[in-house]
């Protein structure tokens, strides 16, 4: 997986990694999605119209091993798991605002 190793040869703008970590289908939705509060699986797959289960969890799953969201898994009944912007992620915020902004 790209997201994972540091700036290329390739890379000549640090920004670029970032911009691939958060590239993909549904990063950028689930990314908006955090901003606002915790995200459940099954709430996200009703609001991202298209997504499907397995895309959606390697979305989770990418954004969670870049350090961009946490996986907190939640030990009531009934058992459920809660995503939330890391603090890493959560610098992000001016910048996905500002990029809103642009259109």
């Amino acid at each position: 997986m790209t997201t994972k190793r540091a700036m290329g040869k390739n890379e000549t703008c640090p920004a670029q990694a970032i911009l691939k970590q958060l590239s993909g289908k549904w990063k950028p939705e689930i990314f908006r999605l955090a901003v606002d509060g915790s995200l459940r699986f099954n709430s996200l797959l009703r609001q991202i119209e298209g997504a499907n289960r397995q895309t959606l969890s390697v979305a989770l799953r990418e954004l969670e091993e870049v350090g961009l969201l946490q996986k907190v898994v939640i030990k009531e009944k009934p058992l459920h798991i809660e995503y939330y912007l890391t603090e890493n992620g959560k610098t992000l915020i001016p910048f996905f605002k500002q990029l809103e902004n642009l259109k």
